[in-house]
Parts: C-alpha cells; sequence; structure tokens
C-alpha cells in the first residue's frame, strides 16, 4: 500500500471512530432515560464523562505513539472499543439494579450511568486519534497539514454520528440495535489493523464477543424496555386495570413517567387526580351550560386522556392538540382507545403553534407538556405567558400541571409569579397534604375573570377533593420576593427543582 493510500486510510479510520463515538454520546441520553428521565444534569453528565473519557484517551493515545505503538496497537484499541460497547447493554443489567437500590439522587445516578457505561469506550476511542496521526506524521512530513487533515476528519465524523442518531438511528433501530451495530463496526474497524499479524488476537476479540452475547442475552439485556423509541421519548403502554374501579385502563410512560390513564369503554373517567381536577376547574369555572362548548387548546397531548374525555363528554367542543411527537400519537390510537376523529391533532411545538393562532381564541389553555424533571423551558417564561393570555378570550381559564417537590415548589411559585405579570387570579391547588416531602403533581389556575372557589369537590367521576392552596404556599418555604422572575433570557428551572436532583424524594 503506497503511502498516501495508508494516510487516507488512517483518516477513513479517524473519521468512522469519532462518528462511532458521538453515535454512543448520543446514544446514552436515550439509553439511561428510563431510568433517570431527561434533563440539562443528565446531559450534562453525559457530555461531560464522554469528553472526561476523551481527553484521557488523547493523553494516552499520544504516550502510546511515543512510544512505538504502531497499527496493531490501533487494531487493538478498537476491538477492546467494539468489546466495551457491545458490553455496555450487559452492564446496564448490572449497574441499574445496584443504582436504584442505593436510592441515589437524580444528578448522582445520572453521573454514575454515563460513567458505568460510556467511559471506557470514550477513552478507547480517544486513543485512535493521535495515535493514528502520530503514524501518519511518520509517513508525510508536512505536520501541519496531516494535524489539521485528521482533526477535520475527527470532527466531521463527531458531526456526522450526531446527525445520522438524532435524525434517523435511534428511531429505525432502537438503542439495543444501535449498540450492536456500533460494535460490529468498531471490530470491522479494527479489522484490516490485524493483517499480517497471529491470528490470535481477532480469535481472542471474537471469543470475547461471543461470550458478551451470551451474557447479555441470559441477563435479558437485549430486551428493549420501550415498546417504541421517537425521536423524543422511550415510549411505552402499561396495563392500569387494577386502578380502575371496573374494565380496562392503560397509561402512557414516556421515559420514566406515566404520562396518562385511559380507561377502555369509560373516556370520561379519569383515574389521575390532577386530571380530573383540571376539567373540575374548567366546569366550576364556565358553568355546565357554556362548558358542554368550549374551545380547548391543549399544550402537548401524551396519553390524550384530558381531551379524550372532553369529545366523549361534549362532542360539540373544539379540540385542538399540539403534541410534538407523532409517535406519542400513534400510540395512544393504537394502544390506548384514542380516536382522533372531531379533534384538531397538530404535531408542533405549542408555542409555535399559538403564535401562528392570530384568529380566533379559545376559552381553555391546558399546558400538559411539562415532562417529570425536563420543563420545556419556553413554555414556563413571562413572554409565553401573554401569548396564552392573547389568545384565552376574556374569560378564558389557562390550567397547568407541573411536577414539583412538596412543601417547597419553587418552580410552581416562580410559575405564579411570572403568571401573575399576566393574570389577575393565579391559584395552585392540591388533592392531598402530603405528610413528608415528596414529589407531586401541583396544578396551577389563572384567569382574569373571577376567583375561584376554596374548596373544589368533585361533580362527576370519581369522588375528589381538591384545596387552593396558593395562601398557605405564599407564607411557606421560599418567599416570592426570593424566587425568580422567568423570563425567555432567564428560566433557571434545574436550580429550583434542585430537589430532585440532590435529594430522595420518592421518584
Amino acid at each position: 500500500m503506497s503511502d498516501r493510500l495508508r494516510i487516507a486510510w488512517y483518516g477513513l479510520t479517524i473519521f468512522l471512530s469519532s462518528a462511532f463515538l458521538l453515535v454512543l454520546e448520543i446514544l446514552a441520553g436515550r439509553l439511561i432515560a428510563p431510568y433517570v428521565g431527561v434533563s440539562l444534569y443528565t446531559w450534562t453528565a453525559i457530555i461531560g464523562v464522554i469528553l472526561a473519557g476523551l481527553s484521557l484517551g488523547n493523553w494516552l493515545g499520544g504516550i502510546w505513539a511515543d512510544r512505538g505503538g504502531k497499527e496493531l496497537a490501533a487494531g487493538i484499541t478498537l476491538a477492546l472499543a467494539g468489546l466495551f460497547s457491545l458490553g455496555i447493554l450487559a452492564l446496564l443489567t448490572l449497574v441499574a439494579p445496584l443504582i436504584e437500590a442505593r436510592a441515589m439522587t437524580l444528578l448522582g445516578a445520572s453521573f454514575f450511568y454515563v460513567l458505568a457505561l460510556f467511559f471506557m469506550p470514550a477513552v478507547l476511542l480517544g486513543v485512535v486519534t493521535p495515535l493514528l496521526t502520530t503514524l501518519a506524521l511518520g509517513l508525510d512530513r508536512r505536520t501541519g497539514h496531516i494535524v489539521g487533515r485528521m482533526h477535520a476528519l475527527a470532527a466531521l465524523g463527531s458531526i456526522l454520528g450526531t446527525f445520522l442518531t438524532g435524525y434517523l438511528l435511534i428511531q429505525y433501530l432502537g438503542t439495543r440495535g444501535i449498540v450492536i451495530g456500533t460494535a460490529l463496526g468498531l471490530f470491522l474497524l479494527a479489522l484490516p489493523f490485524f493483517k499480517g499479524t497471529s491470528r490470535l488476537v481477532p480469535a481472542a476479540v471474537l471469543a470475547a464477543a461471543v461470550g458478551l452475547v451470551l451474557l447479555t442475552q441470559a441477563r435479558n439485556g437485549f430486551s428493549n424496555p420501550c415498546d417504541r423509541e421517537s425521536t423524543y421519548f422511550c415510549i411505552r403502554v402499561v396495563d392500569e386495570s387494577e386502578r380502575a374501579p371496573f374494565g380496562v385502563a392503560r397509561s402512557l410512560v414516556l421515559d420514566h413517567l406515566v404520562h396518562g390513564t385511559n380507561h377502555e369503554s369509560e373516556p370520561g373517567l379519569l383515574l389521575a387526580p390532577y386530571v380530573q381536577l383540571m376539567d373540575e376547574l374548567a366546569l366550576e369555572h364556565f358553568g355546565d351550560e357554556k362548558a358542554a362548548s368550549l374551545r380547548w387548546f391543549f399544550a402537548g397531548g401524551g396519553a390524550y386522556t384530558l381531551p379524550r374525555s372532553v369529545r366523549a363528554r361534549t362532542p360539540v367542543a373544539a379540540v385542538t392538540v399540539a403534541e410534538l411527537d407523532p409517535l406519542v400519537t400513534h400510540m395512544a390510537e393504537d394502544r390506548l382507545f384514542l380516536d382522533t376523529a372531531g379533534m384538531r391533532v397538530v404535531h408542533e411545538d405549542a408555542r409555535i403553534v399559538l403564535e401562528r393562532e392570530s384568529s380566533g381564541l379559545y376559552d381553555v389553555i391546558v399546558a400538559d407538556a411539562f415532562h417529570d424533571i425536563s420543563i420545556p423551558y419556553h413554555l414556563v417564561t413571562r413572554e409565553y405567558a401573554e401569548l396564552v393570555k392573547s389568545r384565552l378570550t376574556p374569560d378564558g381559564l389557562y390550567l397547568l400541571n407541573v411536577l414539583d417537590a412538596f412543601p417547597d415548589p419553587r418552580l410552581v411559585k416562580s410559575m405564579m409569579k411570572t403568571l401573575a405579570e399576566s393574570f389577575a387570579h393565579v391559584h395552585v391547588w392540591m388533592d392531598v397534604v402530603p405528610p413528608d416531602a415528596e414529589r407531586m403533581t401541583f396544578v396551577i389556575s389563572a384567569s382574569n375573570s373571577r376567583e375561584p372557589p376554596d374548596v373544589l369537590l368533585a361533580r362527576r367521576g370519581l369522588d375528589y377533593r381538591w384545596v387552593r392552596a396558593t395562601e398557605p404556599m405564599m407564607k411557606t418555604g421560599t418567599p416570592f420576593d426570593r424566587l425568580p422572575l422567568l423570563t425567555d433570557d432567564f428560566v433557571p428551572v434545574e436550580r429550583l427543582v434542585a430537589e430532585f436532583y440532590f435529594e430522595d424524594l420518592g421518584r
């Protein structure tokens, strides 16, 4: 092989190995989502650990190159990277029970998941670029030319891996398929580097790979916990019939959080207290007669529990749902008894849809897009509140459900403070007062027409009772004047829900 072809071979290897590393990085977010969700902190852990491994690998690769590392060294490194990548699934089955048993904080759990699963592949793939760059410099003395080319190829490979995984691979191959494909790709990339050497090394790699496959199979590591994987979520549907007083009920789980429970034969039966509360608040606000013909807008569909109930109970009501993920809608139709006939479903971001809705006003806007600890920042700001206000009728009602920490839900209180800039009557509601600190779902109501009652009793469905907790909450915990006003320029959501990351609140 000529020197030019050999350098091109090295460059192609650097390009592809860098692509595989970013495939694993994007994969990490999806793989750990069913255990710790998706948030700024989980992605910080992923990026930080991958960069740490890459940095260590670069340093070790440079040392190895200076100490005589040749092509065989690159082959061994790539093969080991393939083995550690293949071992991710088996390792997950070992690590997950240990982390879950220790009741770690979300911050700690996110870090240790990524460290255990992805640090070593990042270290090994980090070795490749300096090692092969040094070998290329032995064939071409144009130092700047070679170093620049190899760095550019590494960057381009990273870009390819990022876009390919995010846009295509996760949707079409799933996490398990990507892990297997990445391992196979690294093995194939390593193979040419073993040419002319003893067959013992590739045979040992093959034996180790077979052993890992058998171990993973024995531990059920190839079984995907997701029914479907979309660009946004690990989607599951689970049977919840035991929660229903009769009949069949199913829940939608996105990543690791239940996003709604639908009853097969009774769409008006709302099993989650907070969902029924939002329905009851609209009924109380508008009265029976007007409630039959309201115009509803839902920011987020999820299981479509409330939109489905509204359509079944009041067929003349107009229902618009902005659900970002089309696969969530399809799963609700296929598995959660949803019939979207008569609904207007838009698969776009809710804020974009509302921005475009310049004509026509809604009576009720419901925000159901808050995904556990992953809060869409742009849907909690003052600017968005003003947009919602402009799209509501004068006596319109804005309803939100938010997961936060009791007894001092700082995010909820900041959202109330922000909403108070646009609405005269902003209140928070609870169905129970927990005896201890825990995560729970709060419902916020906002309007400019009138004050709601202090206590709300269920008028239909299950027998629930809710209390308006605004005044006690304002007097407890962090004072309102110490909480930030949320704007498009400043939305410190993670800081406001820090208890989720640094304390165990019964997740």
